[in-house]
């Protein structure tokens, strides 16, 4: 569900924001007469969307290498990266 709050929002009603953020996992889009202007979002969401980032990076990079002709990896290698993926994204959704 997409959250929208007008930019006067965010000093009025700091605390509900922040809590709307955490409880929903969701970001924030706040409007400036009407029109997007920013997009705010707890730092557990934040880490948690970066790791996704990163990991998504990787497996491209791995994809295009695999299309040129690079060696690729062994099932225990991609299990093991993915552990190793999955643990980070869980660490970074606890701190």
């Amino acid at each position: 569900m997409m959250h929208i709050k007008p930019s006067a929002a965010i000093r009025k009603n700091y605390n509900e924001i922040s809590e709307l953020c955490k409880r929903s996992g969701e970001p924030v889009y706040l409007t400036k007469n009407g029109e997007g202007d920013l997009v705010v979002m707890d730092i557990e969401t934040f880490t948690r969307r970066e790791s996704m980032l990163r990991l998504r990076e990787s497996l491209i990079a791995a994809e295009e290498e695999r299309i040129s002709g690079k060696k690729g990896y062994s099932i225990d290698e991609v299990t093991n990266m993915m552990k190793s993926a999955v643990q980070e994204v869980l660490n970074g959704h606890r701190k």
